[in-house]
């Protein structure tokens, strides 16, 4: 297991020995082991420059999973823009580390498997969001 945290043009605090912990339970309980992770925090415009070479996306997003899973392995990595993050959390009302941690979740979720494509998709992911909140909020 190999989980590592990085920060690319962006400060904010981030307690990584509980994250981790956190990240793996959640990996565990989804019924899946951790393999290698690599957690990218960026601004909007590494996040826009990620989505539209890696996806032909042209514009902003709060995170994006590249799955490099094995099975029941995980392996990836997560971008997430701390830019969007603070933007979404106003809009929602919520924490910025709430909105964090939720951005984070999302994308260990994809790694897992789960899809957010249509109404059903969305409604599961986000009940599993939820919960595994719970474990570290």
């Amino acid at each position: 297991m190999d989980i590592s945290f990085y920060k690319q043009n962006v400060s904010f605090e981030l307690n990584e020995p509980s994250t981790l912990k956190w990240v793996v339970k959640s990996i565990d309980l989804m019924g899946f082991k951790p393999g290698c992770l690599s957690f990218v925090f960026c601004d909007d415009s590494y996040i826009r420059t990620i989505n539209k070479l890696y996806l032909k996306h042209d514009y902003f997003t709060d995170v994006i999973s590249f799955d490099h899973s094995n099975g029941k392995l995980i392996n990836g990595d997560i971008f997430v823009s701390i830019d969007t993050v603070k933007k979404n959390a106003l809009e929602y009302h919520v924490t910025f580390k709430e909105e964090l941690f939720r951005v984070i979740i999302h994308g260990v979720l994809h790694l897992c498997g789960f899809n957010d494509v249509t109404y059903k998709e969305k409604s599961i992911m986000r009940d599993k969001e939820n919960k595994l909140l719970k474990l570290i909020i």
